[in-house]
């Protein structure tokens, strides 16, 4: 199965998959990425799998309804205009021999969910590609909008006990900016600073710094590193009521919402 990143606006990714004939599309907030893709490999677009109803996400979806062989699928308690079949948490989905389960992950959004790719099923351990959305980002996480913090804590828990190697398709190149937040939550940690300056060269040539890694996020990400003291006292700082993960995490949350670097 091969991979796409296709740009789309100025910081969004739509994910594409195929097998050289047929495609899977992930949130294709614009249709021209796609649409122009679809052309230059011939591709026949056989699914669309939507994270949740923001119009970044669902965008391109009425314009590329021409094209599509096959359903939309998207979040069960959310009325997306153009979805045909609604899943939730132990659903999954068959595309060319490939599994695809779903995971309710709301925080972001009360509707959000995630898509979990098995390629190969018949390895025990194998690591699924994560198709997250806007619940994780490298070194961030989601706004909260109409879903709560303790969703999105509970979903970026859930997120971590996925094997380190599994590999993030987030929606959104917001890496920079996060690192820089990241840098000052916990400016002990040198894999952040490693990784800022790692990234820094990448957008410098005009690369992504996506996808990143369950791993990798455990290591830099202070959203998912609630547990560490430096996050804790610095989340303490910024109005933690005490040093729960779910305490540190809302504070972070809070304070990124009004970060300035």
């Amino acid at each position: 199965m091969n991979l796409l990143a296709l740009p789309a606006f100025t910081d969004n990714y739509i994910w594409m998959l195929h097998d050289g004939q047929k495609a899977l599309v992930v949130d294709p907030g614009d249709s021209t990425p796609v649409l122009e893709a679809l052309q230059r490999l011939g591709l026949e677009l056989a699914l669309i799998l939507v994270t949740h109803r923001h119009l970044d996400h669902v965008g391109g979806l009425q314009a590329l309804r021409p094209l599509l062989k096959g359903p939309v699928y998207g979040p069960a308690n959310s009325d997306i205009e153009g979805v045909d079949i609604k899943v939730g948490e132990g659903f999954y989905i068959d595309f060319l021999g490939t599994r695809v389960d779903v995971w309710d992950t709301p925080g972001h959004t009360a509707d959000h969910i995630t898509y979990l790719v098995r390629s190969d099923l018949s390895q025990p351990g194998q690591a699924p590609m994560l198709f997250c959305g806007d619940t994780l980002f490298s070194a961030g996480c989601g706004r909260l909008y109409d879903g709560t913090a303790e969703q999105l804590f509970k979903a970026l828990r859930r997120f971590s006990t996925l094997p380190g190697h599994t590999p993030v398709y987030c929606t959104h190149e917001y890496t920079l900016d996060n690192l820089r937040f990241a840098r000052v939550v916990e400016p002990d940690n040198g894999d952040t600073v490693a990784h800022d300056h790692a990234c820094q060269r990448l957008r410098a040539l005009g690369q992504p710094t996506l996808p990143t890694t369950i791993a990798t996020e455990l290591a830099i990400n202070p959203f998912m590193r609630c547990d560490q003291p430096q996050v804790i006292a610095s989340a303490q700082q910024h109005g933690a009521q005490d040093g729960s993960g779910l305490a540190v995490f809302t504070a972070l949350r809070q304070w990124k919402s009004n970060f300035k670097a």
